[in-house]
């Protein structure tokens, strides 16, 4: 079967996010939004359900005010690629797993409903496509979570029913955090170590017209590096000149001699500090 490729202009072939909360903008009530991250703001999507046909259920560790945060992505092929992506211990996807936990057959369509519940609190109903019947799993709280997970991911493998030559491996909430590029990193850790606001990171990324580190050249990221550094030592030193000339010998001179970039900024900082101290 040949599918018809449409020409001209278009839209890059990339996923729609989704992220799940009440909230309400210039009057207009959403149960969940996406994110344009140009502009920094909330776009409200007014229908609540997504009808798409399930492909993958998978765990992502994303950043948040400097934290580790665990997310749910729901990923439904429908008219497009979208990705619900939400927090592991919501409300929305305790409910989602629990009515995925009844579905035997994810080669047939679904939808997926938000539904506003009490405060800012948001759950999930799903219901069978073809004949619009809700798919419905008592509450359970203390459900197992894990092998809940587990076992949809399975089935939605489409790995063969386990027998007793070949069982199902026991139930493991483990997690591979997404592939994160040495860019990235490299920035997170200095980042990190400088105690410096995520939010200015963003805020220059943008002005690069970027969204990640990763999607610039390495020499941008030598520039950021440098402004994070030379933002902490601002009063660090007596003379601005001193932090500058002090970070290109004992920084950027030592790192272009293959010395590890984490390690000597420790060390220029604990001169620094260690030289205020002796003014005072």
């Amino acid at each position: 079967m040949t599918t018809e490729i449409k020409l001209g202009l278009c839209n890059p072939p990339e996923p729609i996010y989704l992220y799940v909360n009440q909230g309400e903008i210039n009057g207009e009530s959403f149960v969940w939004y996406k994110f344009n991250i140009e502009q920094d703001k909330k776009i409200p999507v007014t229908q609540r359900a997504l009808t798409g046909y399930l492909s993958e259920l998978r765990l992502t560790i994303k950043e948040f005010k400097g934290k580790d945060n665990m997310k749910l992505d729901i990923v439904v092929n429908a008219d497009e690629l979208y990705v619900i992506r939400i927090g592991l211990e919501t409300n929305f996807a305790k409910s989602f797993l629990l009515a995925a936990s009844l579905v035997q057959d994810f080669s047939r369509p679904l939808i997926i409903a938000a539904t506003a519940g009490d405060e800012n609190t948001v759950f999930c109903n799903l219901y069978d496509a073809a004949t619009k019947t809700k798919i419905k799993r008592e509450w359970n709280k203390n459900a197992d979570w894990a092998s809940i997970l587990h076992d949809i991911q399975f089935l939605l493998s489409g790995t063969s029913n386990p027998t007793p030559e070949s069982p199902l491996t026991p139930p493991k909430l483990s997690v591979v955090p997404q592939p994160v590029h040495p860019q990235d990193l490299r920035v997170k850790n200095i980042r990190t170590l400088l105690d410096y606001p995520l939010d200015l990171v963003k805020e220059w990324l943008r002005f690069q017209d970027v969204e990640l580190p990763s999607s610039l050249p390495e020499g941008k990221i030598d520039e950021l590096i440098k402004t994070m550094c030379l933002a902490w030592a601002s009063d660090k030193c007596e003379h601005p000149n001193h932090a500058q000339s002090s970070y290109q010998k004992q920084v950027v001179d030592a790192v272009a001699n293959s010395a590890d970039e984490l390690t000597v900024v420790k060390t220029w900082m604990q001169q620094l500090q260690t030289s205020k101290t002796g003014v005072v």
